[in-house]
């Protein structure tokens, strides 16, 4: 927490008043040894954050690729040291991509517009996600952000499985940065069937971690940009946006997505 002057209307308080604000520190991916990437994140769930990133990121295919992982505290930050398979290594030094990334940030240091988009993946058609389940899973994302709650500063991301449980949450000042950490708790947990509920937008970068992780279903609370729906149409992924209670928008491959309301 910290010391503040609240201002309400035309008057302040008086005397020192508090209030509580989200940590946010640098935090270094090491992979062998070799710093790849610096993010802005909260410091929570980095063993998750690590895993998720370097799925979503296509460094690493699985994680037998990963052979061990240590968090470190260090004078400005976190460190993350990550163990891979010398292949894994092999075709990360050959991107020659060095990142440093702000909140927010997603494909900050590529090096071309090819480097950008990437080749599309596809995800596989094996999955329904009943919509009685849909309202419930929404507000799984409130029970997700107990920083958010206080501090109304993170995102959320939360994976529910098809029989509308909740299998588990992330959250982080950065809305790609929770995904991350979604998405290595559930290469983690071994979840492999269910949807993906996210807080933010549906931007490109938000759909292509989906896709490389092989997610079949993304709901977005807000919008999407005509890129992010293009990759999903292409690989094949369910992506519906502005969800809310009772309504959505779907953009991509619906069939998987039983139980709709018939048109009137």
């Amino acid at each position: 927490m910290l010391d503040i002057v609240r201002m309400s209307g035309t008057s302040a308080t008086t005397g020192p008043d508090t209030d509580w604000v989200a940590d946010e520190v640098p935090v270094a991916l090491v992979y062998n040894g070799i710093s790849h990437a610096v993010m802005m994140t909260t410091p929570t769930m980095l063993k998750e954050f690590a895993v998720g990133f370097s799925l979503a990121e296509g460094i690493v295919k699985s994680l037998d690729e990963i052979y061990d992982i240590e968090v470190e505290e260090t004078c400005s930050g976190r460190a993350v040291n990550l163990e891979v398979s010398s292949e894994a290594f092999w075709q990360l030094k050959s991107r020659r991509r060095s990142m440093t990334g702000r909140t927010g940030c997603g494909l900050c240091g590529v090096e071309s517009l090819e480097g950008a988009v990437g080749e599309v993946r596809t995800v596989a058609h094996t999955q329904r996600f009943e919509m009685r389940h849909y309202e419930a899973a929404l507000g799984y994302l409130y029970d997700a952000e107990k920083l958010g709650r206080l501090t109304g500063a993170t995102h959320a991301a939360v994976w529910v499985h098809p029989d509308g449980t909740l299998a588990g949450g992330a959250e982080d000042v950065g809305r790609h940065v929770a995904l991350d950490k979604l998405l290595g708790l559930r290469a983690l947990s071994g979840w492999h069937v269910g949807a993906l509920v996210v807080s933010s937008r549906a931007s490109f970068e938000m759909v292509q971690k989906a896709v490389n992780c092989g997610v079949e279903i993304l709901f977005a609370v807000s919008a999407p940009t005509a890129l992010a729906v293009k990759l999903a149409k292409e690989a094949g992924l369910t992506l519906a946006a502005f969800c809310r209670r009772g309504r959505a928008n779907i953009y991509a491959h619906p069939e998987r997505l039983t139980g709709l309301p018939l048109a009137a």
